[in-house]
């Protein structure tokens, strides 16, 4: 099975030959997660940004994201928080992003940093944004060019019109366990997924999954070895499993939206529109113990 929106993900040939073109914007989007499982430490990780490695080497031309402060609600007490649609048009205007830009989003390790952000654009209505498969990782093992010179992109104005329903809420979650139209999507680990990681994954109040839900887990989705996604037909395979194709509505969530949006974009990929992120994911629900949680045996 092929991608019905395969223009949203590129290969580095693609980039590389559209370089010269003046209204692209490439943009490294990494950020690195440092699991903690201290109760008494604030969240279940600390955010690292990106800048140092960018500052290292990039993509020539690339300029930097960094998704905690300059894409998220930094009034929020939840790490990566989706700001209100205002505040995203302005975030992504002063980045450089404009009506008319070509964008590309990567990272220098995971996926799910570019994906993030494209799913951020995605709501605030902008839909020439592409993810470079494989990122820096593939870039370098192909023995492409990389440069230390610091890129950024003259601020301008972007009017695009916002869409709606492409974050979920914890209400929207609850409704859904005994919604039998609606599948939820677990996109952390198995082990976490099972409660058994023992907070090696950092430490989001309660082990486990939110009740109902299924486990896709986006590590899963990806080449370990070059960060590239799986081929599609592997990837439609895992989702057909969980019977994605019979939801009216998907929810995907991680630990706090994050991975999920690896999932969501795959699955806006493979052609399905009824898909949201649970924004907030395991980081506010597993604090909270009136919402039910399942461990596997």
């Amino acid at each position: 099975m092929a991608y019905v929106n395969s223009h949203y993900l590129v290969d580095a040939d693609w980039l590389s030959s559209h370089l010269a073109e003046p209204n692209l914007r490439i943009y490294d989007c990494t950020t690195h997660l440092i699991h903690q499982n201290d109760p008494a430490l604030p969240g279940p990780y600390r955010v690292q940004s990106g800048l140092k490695d960018y500052l290292k080497e990039h993509i020539p031309g690339a300029a930097f994201i960094d998704l905690q402060e300059d894409l998220s609600d930094t009034n929020s007490n939840l790490r990566f928080t989706c700001p209100d649609n205002g505040q995203l048009l302005q975030a992504f205007a002063t980045l450089g992003v404009g009506d008319e830009s070509q964008v590309v989003l990567y990272s220098q390790t995971t996926p799910q940093w570019a994906t993030r952000i494209w799913w951020l654009l995605r709501i605030a209505g902008f839909d020439n944004a592409r993810v470079l498969d494989g990122g820096l990782t593939k870039w370098k093992l192909e023995q492409r060019p990389v440069s230390n010179q610091q890129t950024t992109y003259t601020p301008t104005q972007l009017t695009t019109t916002p869409r709606t329903g492409l974050m979920a809420s914890k209400n929207d979650v609850l409704d859904a366990i005994n919604d039998s139209t609606v599948c939820t999507i677990n996109a952390l680990r198995r082990v976490q997924h099972a409660g058994q990681d023992a907070g090696e994954f950092g430490n989001y109040g309660r082990p486990g999954h939110i009740s109902g839900s299924v486990n896709v887990p986006t590590a899963e989705l990806v080449d370990g070895n070059t960060t590239e996604f799986l081929p599609a037909e592997h990837i439609a395979s895992m989702f057909t499993e969980i019977s994605v194709d019979k939801a009216d509505r998907i929810l995907t969530y991680c630990g706090g939206g994050i991975a999920a949006s690896a999932t969501a974009m795959l699955l806006v990929m493979l052609g399905f529109d009824n898909v949201s992120i649970y924004d907030a994911s395991l980081s506010e629900w597993a604090p909270d113990k009136t919402l039910p949680m399942d461990t596997l045996n």
